[in-house]
């Protein structure tokens, strides 16, 4: 059978191309999975800026210079050389930009398996796990579309908001969120908004999405990029997912000694994310979801961490409907387009785009 796969220069993500290759014969305890949908969104594109630092182009490896950004989503299992998964079975994880995925299965439990590939031994254990989904007490299909687009962005909404907790908000006394309107932000601001004592959020975001974002009701204040020197000048953490370092310099800037911590998430304006004079790059530093889940497992004991984040995803993404639309894409053919729209950032913050590698057949 042959295999499509959407690649990317790992040097330069807007040059790209779709290779067809011939899938080898399955061998004793390997499964293949056809993709069936994944979301596309700017998160993805920041797996592919840091992807050389954080070994994300790992996960699926590709010749010479070319890469596979890892998406979230669905697939279900069409081939069984594994004793404990059959045919049929659906999955829900971490997946390539492809047609199919080759998968080595390693610990196999009653709802979540690992895929064991000797490349993947060293990665981060949460983008390994596989939910088998028709074996969760909680799945819900007509739940597909959110899971797969904001579920692991609000799964690092919660992170963000319980490492600011668990870092007493690191002796603020506000949460600046420049990019307010991205949906790993506003996921962040309804966490913040469920915790009376939490700090008072203010989030930045253009002059185009400034209604918008008020319109929310999330956030203590809104402001615009211009509006900048208009932050109240008091003790201040920013969690930033723009990566927009003119924007980061100016803030710190303005808020000088007040400025106490920079958590660095993501890259929506990932053009603009070299930092610039003004950037104090001692007090900040690049957030990594999975760390804090990993310390969290530590402190809470096992599945504990995913039971909080599951809960709150569920909440926050049953509230997401009353802004949030989707947009569906069918066919390899149409993935270069729809990844260009979200490299671009012309994807509006309240489309989930969802893909499928197939024409929907």
């Amino acid at each position: 059978m042959q295999v499509q796969q959407f690649e990317v220069d790992r040097q330069n993500l807007e040059r790209h191309r779709i290779r067809t290759y011939d899938a080898l014969p399955l061998s004793d305890g390997e499964i293949r999975v056809a993709v069936d949908r994944f979301a596309l969104t700017a998160n993805n594109i920041t797996y592919g800026v840091v992807g050389e630092k954080i070994g994300y182009w790992q996960f699926f490896p590709c010749p010479d210079e070319w890469g596979m950004i890892p998406v979230w989503g669905f697939a279900d299992v069409t081939e069984s050389r594994h004793n404990e998964i059959g045919v049929g079975e659906r999955l829900y994880g971490y997946w390539p930009m492809a047609t199919h995925l080759t998968m080595q299965p390693g610990k196999v439990a009653e709802q979540r398996l690992t895929d064991g590939a000797a490349h993947r031994a060293n990665l981060p254990p949460v983008y390994n796990g596989y939910a088998r989904c028709q074996r969760e007490p909680h799945y819900d299909p007509a739940m597909d579309s959110a899971r797969m687009l904001l579920f692991p962005l609000y799964a690092t909404s919660f992170c963000l908001y319980d490492y600011l907790v668990d870092n007493d908000y690191f002796g603020a006394e506000q949460v600046i969120i420049p990019s307010a309107s991205s949906k790993t932000s506003i996921g962040l601001a309804y966490a913040l908004a469920d915790d009376a004592q939490a700090k008072p959020a203010v989030g930045i975001t253009s002059a185009g999405n400034l209604a918008k974002t008020q319109a929310l009701g999330l956030y203590d204040d809104v402001l615009t990029y211009d509006d900048i020197l208009s932050v109240p000048d008091r003790p201040t953490v920013i969690v930033d997912m723009s990566g927009n370092g003119p924007v980061l310099a100016a803030l710190h800037q303005h808020l000088g000694d007040n400025m106490k911590y920079t958590s660095n998430v993501g890259l929506t304006h990932y053009d603009d994310n070299q930092m610039v004079e003004g950037f104090i790059a001692a007090r900040s530093k690049m957030f990594f979801a999975p760390g804090h889940m990993q310390k969290r497992a530590k402190d809470w004991g096992p599945g504990e961490f995913e039971k909080k984040a599951f809960a709150f995803w569920h909440s926050a993404a049953t509230r997401s409907s009353d802004w949030l639309s989707y947009e569906y894409v069918d066919g390899m053919g149409a993935m270069p387009d729809a990844y260009a729209s979200v490299l671009a950032g012309n994807i509006s913050p309240e489309t989930g785009l969802i893909l499928s590698p197939t024409d929907g057949e």
